[in-house]
């Protein structure tokens, strides 16, 4: 087989000016006072990677890509600052007759990807980055000899979907990448990139999660694909980064433009091999690559030794000697012994030269000693240098510390399985280590508990004292728990004010319940938060195997239902599961989601109940009340899944879906019908509420007046007075009638009410029940009815049921009534207006 001949380094562009590498896009520049967050739309909007800072004609500063990592690890919020506050300065420069290698060395030396190019009266002529330099180094030959593999030392970093975008931003800095693959809940990989940080400072949606920012599905190639194809794939479809499989299928790595850069000196050192392999061909032709080797190797920042074919060190470079202490007089003559640590058997070392014998190199981690006696590891590879007949002549190692790569891996660790906040063990771990007492406690039959525990009220300590405050309390939560906690019990936090604690092995349900004691009479002590002392309570669940579960996800999910047992029954306290709770929860559950269907069907209708005028029995106005009738549970009762749309979030949708339907009904009836709408605190608050209202009364065209909006008492908060004025204000100098709804079982104070800007009040059925008989509530309705004639509103008894109520209610002097007495809620088509 003939030899392969040896690559032409002639045709690297080491040498080349920088100036013939710069393109020709010009500079973009931004002032200092420019927010950061318009800096990054800028360079969304140029796809660029980075700007600038310019001052009174003079470069003061850069915002990178690379920066936007620094910038979220510190305040993701922070979008509004200056950019001369959060900008890289000095900006590191070089001279525009250096050449590529010159700028591939400082690069190398300076961990940084962009370098400004000066001419000579130093005045800006382009930016140089990292993809210029590899575009231009015309490594076709290597990259078409050499695989994938060849370049992936390092697992790729794979964080959760769940994880936020800051906790990705200092995974980067941390190791010192420019991306992360994510998990997502599909089981497929995303990516997040130093561009898509600036896209999303851009957007300002830097709050969100890794699963919902993260680009897939990830481009792959497999590992044995060659570094030519890698880039031909990068350059056409636009990326920086590409996933790389084994031949399983599996993602074993992640490589990037900077691979290719941070491995070019590699190259060089295996084109110092091809010589010495073509022997006299590459004494005569070589002696320029010779030279540049050497010179690489000389520069080199990785540990190079060279030996004989008997192991004996013949040549090392200066940063082997930095990197063990030996100088070169100290390592010539010596063997590699010189620095075996002692940590790797007989048996490593044979295995070792057995591959190298029998494939010619071996690669992978190593721990060896520095000349001051410290251990430390190193990632080696090792080349067999053969002669011309095929024997071997020397061997070539190359060796870097990886102190600062494994202190990297274990913090990478740490992000992955704790709770970076309390240090406590996260939901990942927690699971993991449930499912391993499992199944422990499956094969010895003894009994596992899971306790749940939840602080009470905790959302309080957030809006009044702040995010930190809230933050130095879940750390001392975390501290106590892991003090009364024993030997094989751990704790973890699952997120927000969630904790929980394993005890893997029970004697009895005892133990359980004296855990939770603990717990409680922990948080009988104050917390101390700054100058402040707070009182806090916990709510906990308690399941247990095999009596409640037997799997790790319905452990969880029993000890949760318990929890919130726990918090019905009035806070600070422990509970037990029981299959009874389970069906609740079940039942409840299901009940949300067929209200979420019916709601996203439209299946929810409206019905009316008339208001009668009591001196005369004729209909003065409507009330709208909306219905649900469900295929499998028939009709449900408006006071049992209000709430539950209050709960999920979904008031709001459910009041502008009776409020639309209400618009479009009354455009079909006659111009003085009025029906009244009944409005949560929720939609009042809300400051899409008043355009909305404009909306439907110009779509469908009716008159304000027709409408009426009935709002609780419980809507009327003190500490939004002001606001609920002159939202009320507006809509009643628009011409909608106001009301207060379920009056006499709220806190408002009459002189609030009258402020408020009202035309009626509902008295609450409860107190039109017991009429005549009940005095208490007699007197009471007589008071309302008094109070409402002084201040000029017309007043309205809801639930009037029998003949001696409306008796009552005549001679008391109440202008409307509703209830079973004259008509249940109907159909709109039932009604004759």
């Amino acid at each position: 087989m003939p030899a392969t001949p040896t690559p032409d380094l002639t045709q690297l562009s080491s040498s080349q000016p920088l100036a013939e590498l710069l393109s020709r896009q010009p500079l973009v520049c931004c002032p200092p006072e420019q927010s950061v967050q318009q800096v990054a739309c800028l360079m969304a909007s140029r796809n660029i990677s980075c700007v600038l800072v310019e001052q009174q004609q003079r470069i003061i500063g850069i915002w990178t890509e690379s920066d936007s990592k620094k910038l979220l690890c510190r305040d993701p919020d922070c979008l509004d600052l200056p950019i001369s506050e959060v900008m890289s300065s000095p900006v590191l420069t070089i001279d525009h007759k250096a050449s590529a290698a010159d700028a591939t060395e400082l690069m190398k030396r300076t961990d940084i990807r962009r370098l400004l190019v000066v001419d000579e009266q130093q005045q800006a002529i382009g930016i140089l980055t990292q993809t210029d330099l590899i575009r231009q180094q015309q490594l076709e030959h290597y990259l078409v000899l050499r695989d994938i593999a060849s370049l992936l030392n390092d697992a790729p970093l794979v964080l959760q979907g769940h994880q936020s975008l800051s906790t990705a931003a200092y995974t980067m800095a941390e190791s010192r990448t420019d991306a992360v693959l994510v998990q997502l809940e599909s089981g497929e990989y995303g990516i997040v990139t130093e561009r898509d940080l600036v896209r999303l400072i851009a957007a300002k949606r830097t709050r969100l999660n890794l699963q919902q920012v993260a680009s897939f599905p990830l481009l792959t190639l497999p590992a044995h694909a060659s570094l030519m194809q890698a880039v031909q794939t990068l350059e056409h479809n636009g990326y920086r980064h590409l996933g790389v499989t084994s031949p399983s299928g599996q993602l074993c790595g992640l490589l990037s433009y900077s691979h290719l850069l941070l491995n070019m000196e590699h190259l060089y050192i295996r084109e110092l091999r091809a010589a010495l392999e073509a022997h006299n061909l590459a004494l005569r032709s070589s002696a320029e690559h010779l030279k540049l080797a050497y010179q690489v190797i000389e520069a080199s920042q990785d540990a190079i030794m060279i030996t004989d074919r008997h192991g004996v060190i013949q040549s090392v470079n200066p940063a082997f000697c930095q990197l063990t202490g030996y100088s070169v007089s100290d390592a010539l003559g010596q063997t590699p012994r010189l620095l075996s640590s002692g940590l790797h058997n007989g048996h490593f070392y044979q295995q070792l030269w057995l591959q190298l014998q029998q494939q010619g190199h071996w690669q992978g981690e190593i721990y060896n000693k520095r000349k001051n006696g410290e251990v430390y590891p190193e990632w080696l590879s090792i080349s067999a240098i053969r002669s011309e007949d095929g024997m071997v002549s020397q061997y070539a190692a190359i060796f870097s510390d990886m102190t600062e790569r494994k202190k990297r891996e274990e913090k990478i660790h740490q992000l992955a399985f704790f709770d970076e906040m309390t240090g406590l063990a996260n939901r990942r771990l927690f699971h993991d280590r449930l499912a391993l007492s499992l199944a422990n406690a499956k094969r010895h039959r003894h009994l596992l508990a899971v306790l749940f525990l939840d602080l009470d009220l905790f959302k309080r300590i957030n809006d009044t004292l702040g995010h930190q405050a809230g933050d130095q309390v879940l750390i001392q939560v975390g501290k106590r728990l892991s003090q009364v906690v024993r030997t094989g019990e751990s704790v973890a936090r699952l997120g927000g004010d969630e904790f929980t604690l394993l005890m893997p092995e029970c004697s009895s349900v005892q133990d359980a319940e004296q855990l939770a004691r603990r717990i409680v009479q922990q948080f009988s002590l104050p917390f101390l938060i700054g100058d402040q002392e707070l009182v806090l309570t916990t709510s906990i669940g308690i399941a247990f195997y095999p009596e409640d579960a037997d799997s790790a996800d319905e452990l969880l999910r029993c000890a949760d239902v318990a929890m919130y047992q726990a918090k019905s029954s009035g806070r600070n306290h422990y509970a037990f599961y029981h299959h009874s709770l389970g069906k609740r929860h079940r039942d409840a559950l299901e009940l949300e989601q067929a209200l979420r269907r019916a709601m996203a069907e439209q299946r929810l209708e409206v019905h009316y109940q008339p208001k009668i005028c009591l001196a005369d029995g004729r209909v003065d106005s409507l009330e709208a009340l909306v219905r649900w009738h469900d295929p499998q549970r028939g009709q449900v009762p408006p006071d049992l899944f209000i709430p539950v749309a209050e709960n999920l979030g979904l008031i709001q949708q459910l009041g502008a879906y009776v409020l639309q339907h209400v618009c479009a009904q009354l455009a079909q009836w006659p111009a003085q019908t009025r029906v009244a709408v009944n409005i949560s605190a929720k939609e009042l608050s809300a400051s899409s509420f008043l355009p909305m209202v404009r909306q439907l009364l110009q779509r469908y065209g009716i008159a304000p007046g027709q409408l009426e909006l009935e709002i609780t008492e419980s809507c009327l908060v003190p500490e939004q007075a002001e606001q609920t004025l002159r939202l009320l204000s507006a809509l009643r100098q628009m011409g909608i009638r106001i009301a207060i709804d379920d009056f006499g079982t709220g806190y408002s104070s009459l002189s609030y009410l009258r402020h408020l800007p009202i035309d009626s009040i509902k008295i609450d059925r409860s107190f039109i029940r017991a009429l005549p008989a009940d005095v208490s509530d007699c007197q009471i309705t007589s008071a309302i009815l008094a109070m409402a004639k002084a201040l000029g509103l017309q007043v309205v008894a809801e639930g009037i049921e029998t003949p001696q109520q409306l008796e009552f209610l005549l001679q008391a002097g109440c202008d409307l009534g509703q209830g079973y007495l004259f008509a249940r809620p109907q159909p709109a088509a039932a009604l004759k207006l």
